[in-house]
C-alpha cells in the first residue's frame, strides 16, 4: 500500500512536522488504536509531560508491533494533552517516535483525562 502525503500548494504549510492528510492507497490492513496513555509496563505514571510522551510512544510502539505494523505505517495521530503542559516535549517525543515520518496529526487540549495523573493520551490509526 501507497502511503502519501497530502501538502496543497494552495493552502499554508502545516504548523509543525505534520502532514496536512496522508492518502492510504488500496489499505489491506487498519488498526485504530483506543488512547494510549502514560502507564509503564510496571503500572508507573512518571510525573513530568516528557515522560508520559515516552511511555505513551513506547506502548504505542509494542501495540504496532503486536498488530504486526510499524511507525511507518501511522496515518493519522490524535494527540490529547491537559491544560498547562509544554507542548515541545509532547511534539518532539511524536516525532522522535516516528523518525522523518509524515501522518496527520491533531493535537488538542482537553480538561482533563481519565487519571488525574495522566497529563497525556494518543491515539493512531495505522495502515497497511
Amino acid at each position: 500500500m501507497d502511503l502519501t502525503p497530502v501538502r496543497p500548494d494552495g493552502i499554508a504549510p502545516p504548523a509543525a512536522h505534520y502532514a496536512h492528510g496522508v492518502l492510504a492507497d488500496g489499505p489491506q490492513q487498519l488498526l485504530h488504536t483506543s488512547g494510549v496513555v502514560p502507564v509503564g509496563p510496571d503500572g508507573v505514571v512518571p510525573e513530568g509531560i516528557a515522560a508520559q510522551a515516552e511511555v505513551v510512544w513506547s506502548n504505542l510502539a509494542a501495540i504496532l508491533d503486536e498488530a504486526g505494523l510499524g511507525m511507518a505505517d501511522v496515518v493519522s495521530v490524535t494527540t490529547y494533552v491537559v491544560p498547562g503542559q509544554d507542548l515541545a516535549p509532547v511534539m518532539a517525543a511524536r516525532d522522535q517516535a516516528l523518525s522523518g515520518h509524515l501522518a496527520a496529526s491533531t493535537l488538542v487540549v482537553v480538561a482533563e483525562l481519565a487519571q488525574p495523573s495522566w497529563k497525556i493520551e494518543v491515539a493512531v490509526v495505522a495502515a497497511r
